[in-house]
C-alpha cells in the first residue's frame, strides 16, 4: 500500500516538474501521445481508461486505438509506471 502511494507521489512530482501536469490548460489544446519504446506492455492504462481509447496490439504493447474517444482524464498517464504515455500541448505545426 505505501508502495504504490510513493509511486502516485513520484509520478505527480515528475509530471509537475517536466510541466506535463497543468491541470488549467484547456483540454482542448491536449493530445494523447506515447512512447512506444518505453511501454512494457502491463496494461494498467488500458485498464483505468474510461473510454476505451488504449489497447495492447500484438506485439504486447499499448496502441492508441480511439484517439477521438480520449476524455484527457489523465487516468493513464498518472498509472502509467513507465511513463510511456501522457498528455501534451498540441504544437501550431
Amino acid at each position: 500500500m505505501y508502495l504504490t502511494f510513493f509511486i502516485y507521489i513520484i509520478h505527480i512530482y515528475v509530471i509537475l516538474i517536466f510541466g506535463k501536469g497543468d491541470i488549467l490548460k484547456k483540454k482542448d489544446s491536449l493530445i494523447l501521445l506515447q512512447k512506444r519504446e518505453w511501454c512494457k506492455g502491463c496494461g494498467i492504462c488500458v485498464e483505468f481508461c474510461p473510454t476505451n481509447v488504449l489497447v495492447i496490439d500484438n506485439d504486447q504493447k499499448v496502441t492508441i486505438d480511439n484517439l477521438s474517444a480520449c476524455i484527457k482524464c489523465r487516468q493513464c498517464e498518472l498509472r502509467c509506471p513507465d511513463f510511456a504515455i501522457f498528455l501534451e500541448e498540441k504544437s501550431d505545426e
